[in-house]
């Protein structure tokens, strides 16, 4: 994967090929960009590349290279996103996105019944949004931190973030320009080439996760709480769509199995698969649904339908809290 964004990257800066070629290998890149996020440092941030935790803080470092920043993906990513899953508010995955409404208790605003779209277009900046909504986590974190979700935002960790984005502007920006005799307007077709690729791959591998039927988004009651345990939780509000094509189970790092995924995140990708079956047997076992579905175009219809749903403004009526674990386990 770090190869896929790599080798583009230096066969582009030899210059020995036509601007047109020099474009196909940013769409290149960008593939790589979405791969390197998925099956690299996805895996690495969470601690389930490898058994040593040396090489998984060396390749969780990898986000630096596509222009993110790995604290701030630990905190929102690992702890927020997999803490409290589709809940609005917390959960940034489904809150607060630029012209989007992905959960039902996000204020409904009239251009949301065109979401199902001009969504994917959106989707696509993805990963450009990385240059400045780090820095806005910051003001977040610090905010979160007065309910004890999360820590102030440290001091070294700015200073790395702020490192770490001029190191990318050098990468991205200053070497290739200052050894390709392009103009800053052909630089900037191919970063968005290479982002906008990387942007909608993605951001719909993730939304087709959480924001298709069959997902709950749980509102806690009037102390904050979600009346539900933990792992009934991860199965109530994640979906699948893992079929029968390895080749995409591989390039997405194991990610259509997002139930296994949410479940057991510090386990490697590789074995979901193994893994799967397991979980839905006791998902049966105990009454709970296992949402599957058939596959990635079914997950992406299922996903277009909700945006459609979410962009009128009644909100349907759905159970969104099931009997806790505990509870059917006495």
């Amino acid at each position: 994967m770090l190869s896929l964004y790599l080798i583009p990257y230096s066969l582009i800066l030899s210059g020995n090929f036509s601007n047109l070629a020099m474009l196909g290998m940013c769409v290149v890149m960008g593939l790589g960009v979405a791969g390197v996020g998925m099956s690299v440092m996805h895996d690495a941030i969470h601690g389930s590349l490898a058994t040593s935790k040396i090489l998984n803080k060396l390749f969780g470092a990898s986000i630096y290279l596509l222009g993110g920043n790995a604290y701030n993906w630990e905190v929102q990513h690992n702890r927020l996103h997999h803490t409290y899953t589709n809940i609005h508010e917390v959960d940034e995955d489904i809150t607060g996105k630029f012209l989007l409404r992905l959960s039902f208790q996000e204020k409904y605003k009239s251009i949301h019944r065109f979401q199902h779209i001009y969504a994917f277009f959106l989707y696509s900046l993805m990963t450009i949004s990385f240059l400045w909504k780090d820095f806005k986590e910051i003001s977040l974190f610090n905010k979160m931190s007065e309910s004890g979700m999360t820590k102030p935002f440290p001091r070294k960790e700015l200073i790395r973030l702020i490192i770490s984005k001029l190191a990318y502007v050098v990468f991205i920006l200053a070497i290739p320009m200052y050894f390709l005799p392009i103009t800053f307007g052909q630089w900037f077709l191919g970063f968005l080439a290479m982002h906008c690729t990387a942007g909608i791959i993605l951001s719909t591998v993730f939304q087709m996760a959480h924001v298709v039927e069959g997902t709950d988004q749980p509102e806690p009651d009037q102390s904050g709480c979600i009346e539900n345990a933990w792992a009934v939780h991860q199965l109530q509000t994640t979906s699948n769509f893992a079929g029968k094509n390895r080749f995409l189970s591989w390039y997405i790092g194991g990610l259509d199995y997002q139930i296994e995924h949410h479940l057991f995140p510090s386990i490697s990708h590789i074995h979901y698969h193994a893994l799967s079956p397991i979980v839905r047997a006791t998902a049966a076992e105990f009454g709970y649904e296992y949402n599957a579905k058939k596959d990635f175009f079914n997950a992406l219809g299922s996903h277009v339908r909700m945006l459609r749903s979410m962009g009128v403004k009644q909100q349907p009526a759905v159970s969104l809290v099931a009997e806790p674990l505990d509870s059917v386990l006495q």
